[in-house]
Formats: structure tokens, C-alpha cells, sequence
């Protein structure tokens, strides 16, 4: 045997010489791509090219192959600075300025001889994309002119001469509304024109910026280059177009989540617009007399790619000299490691069966502690019928969960939760490995649990146990007048149920976990009506040594649950987690949402039931649902939980209970908690967290000035619309992240 091994150890080590040799070969081409993430995926049989810049390096400007930055625009301050980002000697850099930035691989976006094309005899390619804009008034009093997102058929074209002003880097006055510019714009415009609507509108520009189709902003909130102090100028766009139906979709939202309704949708078919078959991406924008500052902070694109038998976007070396110095060797090289990695892999064992994935290609699974069952994907693909619309239980920020029957262990059929996650890319790979490597090791009886994983084709699929009673949210605010009413006895039970859970993740299991998402669209119902925590993709589980969690992203969670001291910190905590679950608590006994973002005749939840809490006489009670009648729920243990609700909303979070006490004061062991008459003022930085001597903590506070704030926290600026927190998953409140019925 011992010759045996050797001759694996050799091979082996030939092959990790083979590899290393294959990089440094190939470290000698152009770092091109030195500061995008790019990667290609399958979905539902068609090919996607995806691309990620999460910021903007200034190491771009050395990089010309990365970004073609034309015109008055630079890379700056981690972001692209479309326009000049100065507010220094305006008449000589700001007036009358135009810039353009384009990703330098050019896409095939139709194709005549590729199979299943329309009644034209053209199929269209599909993307998507995703950008955080950053559009600032230098100066109080004006804005101008605007920004937009390109599709255009040459991507090294400079902006024409006079395309200044209203022309917004993509025309100029003898140019405007040509079928000889073959380009389409998404526009954010900040000046009114005679066309234009008003000042504050998105609109659709194909050759020209006199818009096909424009709608204004104000509607939905959103104010283009705001003159408010406390809002920093920052948009998140959303931009969908779905080359079959020849139609595009743009949303926008503050710091957020993709909100469900659009901006703007429109009829789109770029075969009849573009010069060519190809066409490059990139942001277009200017200014006039008027100005701003326009930047972009992120940008993710994915793009279909059609098969055409062309090798769409790969760009040539700068001459076949180098091509044959560098890029045969290489070749060589990469073909060599390829042989020994897939050497190494077969003497290893198969991981599974996508070897071409990305995603498979650098996550071992098998280095997951105790990952369950692998799935197939076609049994999956077979149990939700394709996935069709029809098995659909829900959908949330992070992937849709369709109902499925499968085979079980002992051969009988089953019913099972499918969570399919948005896409193979890089957010969607990190959720999917998130929730996979923390929950599959949690043990609770009011834990969702996890039966099995599947990634295939560039799918990736969580499979848990099926909820019959779906999701607390849908029971509490999704039914009509006729839908049936939570009983008083099921509400109890659901919130002790959720108290367990939380006091295992905080107290009981081997690390400290942390949620993050608490709300009722994450807690399902069995058959029993037994609360079930779930969508543990925010979720993260902290060293020993450690008390928070920060997210590089900023704050994540859902408005209403995330608590105040968060949008200063940007850190997850046990006690932020209890916030949220105080908000579930005084949901659950009200019936009646914490928060509806703003809508008409939405009320405030919390500031209700601490005034009827301060006004005594046993007023709290008016809170409980009205849907119960007298009689029909205990009115101690509805006063215990209002007043329990109100403590873990606590302003301070030094003063809320811990899930330990909650646990005791719901198996009502321990008497209701002393919550203030009046909601406290919030303050930061907060009083110190004090934590019992079992912790083995130090109390954590703060050292900044003192701020305070009234009891409509929620409402004033000074919270979520702080430039350095994002808010990355502020769903629509009919999300449902995880199974229900």
C-alpha cells in the first residue's frame, strides 16, 4: 500500500505545481478584471454572464480594461463620479460638464438563427441590474441637469460635442432623436424641460431624451437630488428587462429592498433599436447652467447570453503578438491544471454532479458540519410541477418557496418547503450558504428544520419541512373579513413558542446566534399552530468572544423591527433581536401591523400602546384585537404580554429583558416586567448594556455625544436615512421569505 500512496502523494503535488504554474503563467495578461466579480451561470437551461463591482477602487484609473471612462467622468472616492465630484470654482468644472462610463465587454442582445425565437424571426436577450446612484446638489438652491443608464451599440464613443444640458451626455441638438444613434436610456432627470413632466421623474429615452415614456417621482416619495440635510442624495435602481415580452421594468427605493411596484414599465425591443446585435452597458450624465453631483456607488449587472455560435464580449489582447507570447502558454498551462484538478478531484470523490458551477467549484460541501441530505434536482424539479406558479407559497427578498412532494426515507411521499434562491450569483451564494451552514446544525422544536439542500445548473435550493398553516403574517394580516381568527390560546402559545426558540439561539446552543429577521413573515405554524422561527439567511453565529455582528452591507432587517440604536452602530445584538421580537409580541396580541410603511390610515402601532399603557385604568386592553371578543382572551395574560412587548421595545436596549427572563415571565414563573409610563426618549449613545454575571461580559456603551430623539424615532431622518447603513432587506410587508401554506 505504502507505493501506492506515495504515487497519490506524487501525483498530487504534480498537480498542485501544474496549478501554480498555470496562474503565474497567467498572471502575466492584464488584470482587466482586477476589481469586478465575474462569473457565468445556468438557469432554466439559458446561459447568464454576471458581473459585480460592490465599489469603485480608484486603482480603476490604472486599469483601463475594467471601465472605459470617457468624457469628464473619473473614478473618485471609491465611487464613479459621472460628472465632476467637486464643488471648487463651479463655472470652470461644474457648469456645462459630461461624462460617460461603459463596461467594456460587448453583449450579443438578438440573434436571428438562435432556436425558440418570436414570430420575427429574433430572440432577444434578457438582464437585470442593480446600481446605488448618488445624485447631490452642490449647492442648496439648484440641481441639474442628469443621469442615465446606457445601452449602446458603440461603447467607446465619447458624449457628442453639446451634449451638455438637457442632452445628458447621450445627444446633442442635431443628433437628438436619430435611428442612427442606436442607443436606449433609462433617465433620472433633475431639470424640467418643455417635455418633461417636472424636475423629478424617470423616463425612457431611446435615441433621443425626449422620453417615449416618463413618470414623476413625488408619487412614490422620492425625491431626485433633494435639497434635505438629512438625506444624502442615495437611491437604489432596479432595472429588469425581459427580452421575450420586449419589456422593462425600473423600481427604486431609499437604501432598501426592491419595493413591488414599479417606477416605470414600458415596451422595449432592442432588436429595432440597436446598429448591431451587440451592445454595451454603462451611465451616461451631465450637467448645464445648473448642476450636481452625480455618482455611482455599486453596480451589479447579469445578462443572458444568447447562443448564436459566437463567443459573445471577449475582448482581443492588445495585439496577436501577445496573444501568441502569453495567451498560448497559458492556455497550455490552464489545460494541464485542468487535467490535475479533475486528477485530484476523481481520486477524491465527486462532490456532486455540477461540476461546471462556479458556486460548486470553490464550496466544498462536504466541509460543512453535518449538512443534511443532498436532493436531486429533478425530483424537486418534478415535486413542484417545473416550479410552477401554481405551487407557489411565497416570495421574499432573497428567493421564491414553492410547495413540492417528494419521496421520503422510508419511501412513502412527503410533503416539503422549496425555497429556490434568486440567482447563482454572488448575494445570492452567500444567502444560500448562510442559511445552509447555520441552521442545518440548530436543534429546537421551534426551529424550522431543514431537510436537505440541492445545487444544480446553477440553482440553489433549500428544502424544509412543510408548515400546513403557513406563516404567522398571513394568519394575523393576510386574510379577509371572513378568514378565520387566530384564537387566544394559539397567539400565547405562538409567542412562548418564539421565546423558546430565541433563548435557544441566544443562551442554549453551543455559539451565540444572532437572527436578525424577526418578524411574522419568518415564523411559520405547524399543524398544532406551534410557532416555527425560520429564514435564517441573515442570521450569523458569533465567535465566543464576541457580543455584535457588523455588516460590511450596513443594517439589514425590515423597518419596524430593526431597533433604534442599530442605524447608529450598524451592529446585531441579543438585545436588537429582542426588539424585533416585541414588535412581533405586540402584533400578535393586537392584530394590527407595527409598521406600514407609511401608508394612508396606518397606524402607530407601538406609540399607541404605550399611551394607552401610560393612561392607566386598565386602558392598556383596548390594544388587544378587536376580533376577540370579551371573554375570548385571559386579560392577565394579555396585560402580560402588551407590557412585555412594550419592555423589549425598550428605547435603551441596556434595558430590555433578556430572552432567559422573557422565558420565564411568558411560563408566567416571573411577574410582568415594570415598563415607564411614557416611551422613553432615545438616546445615544445608549446606557450600558448590563449583562448577568453567567455572560461572562463586560457591559458595553458608547463614548459619542449624546443624542436624543422624540418618540416619532421612526419618523424623523436622523434613523434609516443615514448615508452609511443600508438598509438591504426592507421588504414589502406581503414578503414571505419562508414556506407557508
Amino acid at each position: 500500500m505504502a507505493p501506492s500512496r506515495r504515487g497519490q502523494r506524487a501525483a498530487t503535488g504534480l498537480a498542485v505545481l501544474l496549478l501554480l504554474y498555470a496562474i503565474s503563467a497567467c498572471s502575466l495578461l492584464p488584470a482587466a478584471r482586477a476589481q469586478a466579480t465575474a462569473f457565468t451561470s445556468i438557469r432554466n437551461g439559458s446561459e447568464f454572464s454576471t458581473f459585480s463591482f460592490p465599489s469603485f477602487g480608484n486603482s480603476l484609473r490604472q486599469l483601463p480594461g475594467n471601465l472605459t471612462v470617457l468624457g469628464n467622468a473619473t473614478v473618485n472616492g471609491n465611487a464613479l463620479q459621472i460628472t465632476p465630484d467637486t464643488r471648487n470654482d463651479p463655472e470652470k468644472f461644474l457648469i456645462n460638464q459630461t461624462g460617460r462610463v461603459m463596461y467594456p465587454r460587448a453583449y450579443v442582445l438578438w440573434a436571428s438563427n438562435a432556436s425558440n425565437t418570436s414570430a420575427d424571426g429574433r430572440r432577444v436577450a434578457s438582464f437585470s441590474t442593480v446600481f446605488k446612484v448618488n445624485l447631490f446638489r452642490a449647492t442648496p438652491s439648484v440641481k441639474g441637469e442628469g443621469f442615465a443608464f446606457l445601452i449602446a451599440s458603440d461603447g467607446g464613443a465619447p458624449p457628442p460635442p453639446g451634449s451638455h444640458g438637457g442632452y445628458l451626455g447621450l445627444t446633442n441638438a442635431s443628433t437628438d432623436g436619430s435611428a442612427a444613434n442606436g442607443f436606449a436610456a433609462v433617465e433620472l432627470d433633475t431639470v424640467k424641460q418643455s417635455y418633461d413632466p417636472d424636475d423629478n421623474h424617470v423616463g425612457l429615452d431611446v435615441n433621443g431624451v425626449r422620453s417615449k415614456v416618463a413618470a414623476s417621482l413625488t408619487p412614490f416619495g422620492i425625491d431626485l437630488a433633494t435639497n434635505n440635510t438629512n438625506d444624502d442624495g442615495s437611491h437604489m435602481v432596479w432595472i429588469e428587462y425581459n427580452g421575450t415580452a420586449r419589456h422593462v421594468w425600473v423600481y427604486m427605493a431609499k437604501n432598501g429592498s426592491r419595493p413591488g411596484t414599479p417606477v416605470l414599465d414600458a415596451p422595449l425591443d432592442l432588436s429595432k433599436v440597436l446598429l448591431g446585435k451587440t451592445a454595451y452597458f454603462g451611465f451616461s450624465a451631465s450637467t448645464g447652467v445648473l448642476y450636481q453631483l452625480n455618482c455611482l456607488h455599486s453596480w451589479d449587472m447579469t445578462v443572458e447570453l444568447l447562443p448564436d455560435g459566437s463567443s459573445p464580449g471577449k475582448q482581443p489582447l492588445s495585439g496577436w503578438k501577445l496573444g501568441l507570447a502569453i495567451g498560448v502558454p497559458c492556455a497550455f498551462a490552464l489545460a494541464l491544471g485542468l487535467f490535475a484538478g479533475l486528477y485530484i478531484k476523481k481520486r477524491r470523490g465527486r462532490i456532486g454532479d455540477d461540476s461546471s458551477s462556479i458556486v460548486r467549484s470553490t464550496i466544498n460541501f462536504a466541509s460543512i458540519p453535518g449538512v443534511p441530505k443532498e436532493f436531486d434536482y429533478k425530483e424537486l424539479r418534478k415535486g413542484t410541477g417545473n416550479f410552477d406558479e401554481k405551487m407557489k407559497l411565497g416570495q421574499g427578498g432573497y428567493g421564491v418557496v414553492y410547495r413540492a412532494t417528494v419521496v421520503g426515507e422510508h419511501g412513502q411521499s412527503m410533503e416539503v418547503a422549496v425555497k429556490q434562491f434568486s440567482g447563482a450569483n454572488t448575494k445570492g451564494q452567500e444567502d444560500f450558504l448562510a442559511e445552509l451552514s447555520i441552521i442545518n446544525l440548530l436543534r429546537h422544536r421551534n426551529l424550522v428544520k431543514l431537510l436537505g439542500w440541492c445545487h444544480q445548473d446553477g440553482v440553489l435550493l433549500l428544502v424544509y419541512d412543510f408548515m400546513p398553516n403557513g406563516s404567522l403574517d398571513r394568519l394575523l394580516f393576510g386574510g379577509g373579513p371572513e378568514a378565520p381568527v387566530l384564537t387566544w390560546g394559539h397567539r400565547y402559545n405562538i409567542v412562548a413558542g418564539v421565546a423558546s426558540a430565541l433563548n435557544y439561539l441566544h443562551h442554549e446552543y453551543d455559539q451565540r446566534v444572532i437572527h436578525r429577521d424577526i418578524k411574522p413573515s419568518n415564523i411559520m405554524l405547524d399543524a398544532a399552530f406551534n410557532a416555527r422561527l425560520g429564514d435564517f439567511g441573515l442570521a450569523r453565529a458569533l465567535e465566543t468572544d464576541k457580543t455584535s455582528y457588523t455588516d460590511k452591507l450596513g443594517v439589514p432587517g425590515t423597518l419596524g423591527y430593526i431597533a433604534p440604536e442599530c442605524f447608529h452602530t450598524g451592529r446585531a445584538t441579543r438585545e436588537s433581536d429582542v426588539f424585533g421580537f416585541g414588535a412581533v409580541i405586540l402584533e400578535i396580541v393586537s392584530g394590527r401591523r407595527i409598521s406600514c410603511s407609511n401608508a394612508a390610515g396606518c397606524s402607530q402601532l407601538l406609540e399607541g400602546v404605550w399611551q394607552l399603557h401610560g393612561a392607566g385604568g386598565g386602558r392598556i386592553l383596548e390594544a388587544v384585537d378587536r376580533r376577540l371578543a370579551p371573554g375570548e382572551f385571559d386579560e392577565g395574560d394579555a396585560e402580560r404580554l402588551l407590557l412585555l412587548g412594550l419592555a423589549c421595545s425598550h428605547p435603551n436596549p441596556g434595558e430590555r429583558p433578556r430572552a432567559r427572563a422573557i422565558v420565564q415571565i411568558l411560563a408566567r414563573s416571573a411577574p410582568p416586567p415594570d415598563v415607564p409610563a411614557s416611551k422613553p426618549a432615545f438616546m445615544w449613545p445608549a446606557l450600558p448594556v448590563v449583562l448577568g454575571d453567567d455572560d461572562g461580559e463586560m457591559p458595553v456603551s458608547g463614548t459619542s455625544t449624546a443624542l436624543t430623539s422624540s418618540s416619532s424615532y421612526y419618523a424623523s431622518s436622523a434613523g434609516w436615512t443615514t448615508q452609511n447603513y443600508l438598509l438591504t432587506r426592507e421588504h414589502d410587508v406581503t414578503d414571505r421569505d419562508m414556506p407557508t401554506a
